[in-house]
């Protein structure tokens, strides 16, 4: 469920989840309108839904809509993913951030532990990857937005976190960011508007992962941009497909191959490009 969802790759993951692992299950793209979500999801379970994944931009009413929330949820205020029981209750979990430290230490094989993180951005996608980014305990992170009232508002929903963990958490303006950085994590939908990349090249490091939450042709600018400062940019894919994985256990119960999965999406999209 989302706005827009036509570039969305998740029917064909969990198809390929649902084969790999012998389940019955149906999944397709719901376009939502963008002040319709709450009757929208009604419909949803109405028909007979079991389940959702949600994104753009309707995670935090995700959250506000469930009956139970998950831990991750309580602590972010935005769910992707809606179990939905036999009565059409509804259990929000958020599998965003799981799916992110996934990708970026299994298949990225890059550590979190110790390292200096900036993460773009304030809504949905960065309160949903906050949580389990702090739980790698990095050395710290910065939170930086273009309203530094919301980045300020995430730090301080995190602040006892990170307190836990010992990480050092602060929110900054995008314009009065400085230094650089191990991780750079895009949570904007920047790419997806052809904003530009909101951050100066000064951020990265020689060898700074620069992450951007999106892929395909919406990463491209970022990744390109990472490239051309010497940076190893990474899209968006390998997390979705991680988070994916994570929703269809919450649903099924069986944890499916991502690893498998993400390398045959990738052969995917390079078939697909190369046509």
């Amino acid at each position: 469920m989302g706005h827009p969802v036509a570039h969305s790759r998740s029917p064909w993951i969990h198809t390929r989840f649902a084969q790999l692992t012998q389940q019955s299950l149906q999944y397709e793209r719901r376009l939502v309108p963008l002040q319709g979500f709450a009757a929208d999801l009604q419909a949803y379970i109405a028909a007979g839904g079991k389940g959702c994944n949600v994104t753009v931009p309707f995670k935090l009413d995700a959250a506000q809509a469930a009956h139970t929330q998950s831990p991750r949820v309580a602590l972010a205020a935005a769910a992707n993913t809606l179990v939905i029981d036999a009565e059409g209750r509804i259990h929000a979990d958020n599998t965003d951030g799981l799916g992110l430290v996934a990708d970026i230490t299994r298949n990225a094989q890059v550590s979190i532990s110790g390292q200096d993180i900036v993460l773009i951005g304030s809504g949905g996608a960065a309160a949903g990857v906050l949580g389990p980014l702090l739980e790698q305990q990095p050395r710290r992170i910065v939170v930086c937005n273009r309203t530094f009232n919301k980045a300020q508002a995430l730090v301080e929903q995190h602040a006892e976190l990170a307190k836990l963990q010992k990480v050092e958490l602060l929110a900054l303006e995008q314009q009065g960011l400085e230094g650089n950085f191990d991780i750079i994590i895009n949570a904007t939908a920047a790419s997806l508007q052809g904003a530009g990349i909101p951050v100066p090249a000064s951020v990265l490091r020689p060898g700074s992962l620069a992450y951007d939450m999106m892929y395909g042709p919406a990463a491209a600018p970022f990744l390109q941009w990472a490239a051309q400062h010497g940076a190893v940019g990474r899209d968006g894919l390998g997390m979705l497909v991680e988070q994916a994985a994570e929703s269809f256990a919450l649903w099924r119960g069986v944890r499916p191959p991502s690893q498998q999965v993400l390398q045959e999406l990738r052969d995917v999209l390079a078939q697909e490009a190369r046509a």
